[in-house]
């Protein structure tokens, strides 16, 4: 496989010495692997901090900035970031007024940020985190035990993000992170495998002319392996699959997220897809946003993610924000 690559032992260090080139706004720590926003620590505001296996971009370092995270930690490819990253995170982004932890479901990230946290607080920095658990696909999946997190991860930390830059206290920015997480759902599907830099070949095996349903952003294996279908056929089942266990009584955000490698025409038209078949289940669409922020490197494939949200939630998540990733409203 080709990859615009140098060699595989400093895919990381390399992205993060340009994002610092194209980022000014943003302090990369290439050394130690942290990216801090500039104006870190903010007084008086809870601090948030998330981090994950790199290949996932723009998921975390992305999403660093106004109206969201105030660091993230980059691990090795599909690998999580270790507690010495997220206690320097912690401690470069702390005013005092707490931090907020931001957890996807695999147990690395896990383990690693419940020992962080516990150093973080040795050094006087008060900690709490949100577990991010939304992918409905399976249970107990290959790295996970229950759910894995994944699209909602975005939700969590935009809507918390917009709390803590409008000056909530730790308690309350926590309360609303699980109240995002509880509401949200996902599910994902394959069309072709990704290709991590260190194998230079496909993670998993998926014939032509099959997909995977329910896939995770690893490649973890999902419910089961079809015959190729439509757009349409794909956005039913999808839809269907997180309306099982998500009965929205009120409005949902909708996020239609690209695995990395599909382009935008085909995105938007599995956007209509998935407007068609909530429309046809009675469920109203506030937002929606299409493209690329929780990805699987090269995977093609796509995932729905949807969560139910009242005025307050609405009105976080339309709150101005600006990272590399997301921004509007500034």
């Amino acid at each position: 496989m080709k990859m615009l690559i140098n060699v595989p032992e400093t895919v990381v260090p390399d992205a993060l010495r340009g994002m610092a080139a194209a980022h000014p706004e943003l302090n990369v720590d290439v050394e130690h692997r942290v990216i801090v926003r500039r104006d870190a620590p903010v007084a008086g505001k809870v601090a948030l901090v998330s981090g994950g296996g790199s290949g996932h971009e723009p998921l975390h370092g992305g999403f660093v900035g106004r109206g969201m995270l105030d660091a993230a930690c980059p691990g090795e490819v599909f690998t999580s970031p270790v507690p010495d990253q997220m206690v320097r995170a912690a401690a470069a982004v702390d005013s005092g007024a707490g931090v907020l932890f931001v957890v996807k479901n695999y147990t690395g990230d896990v383990l690693n940020f419940a020992m962080a946290a516990e150093l973080a607080e040795d050094e006087g920095i008060q900690v709490a985190s949100v577990l991010v658990n939304d992918d409905v696909a399976v249970r107990d999946s290959t790295y996970t035990a229950g759910r894995r997190g994944t699209g909602a991860t975005l939700f969590v930390e935009k809507i918390a993000g917009a709390a803590a830059e409008e000056g909530m206290p730790l308690e309350r920015v926590e309360t609303l992170a699980r109240r995002v997480n509880e509401s949200s759902r996902s599910f994902g599907v394959a069309l072709a495998a990704c290709t991590t830099p260190a194998k230079g070949g496909p993670t998993f095996d998926l014939p032509p002319g099959e997909l995977e349903l329910g896939v995770g952003i690893h490649g973890e294996p999902g419910r089961e392996r079809r015959a190729m279908m439509t757009s349409g056929e794909i956005a039913d089942f999808a839809v269907d699959a997180v309306l099982e266990e998500l009965r929205p009584t009120s409005p949902v955000l909708a996020l239609v997220g690209g695995a990395g490698g599909t382009p935008l025409l085909e995105l938007y038209g599995f956007a209509g897809e998935v407007h068609r078949v909530l429309a046809q289940r009675g469920v109203n669409v506030a937002r929606t946003l299409v493209g690329n922020y929780v990805t699987s490197l090269d995977m093609a494939g796509a995932s729905v993610t949807l969560c139910q949200v009242d005025e307050e939630l609405l009105r976080l998540w339309d709150a101005p924000v600006r990272t590399p990733a997301l921004r509007w409203g500034c």
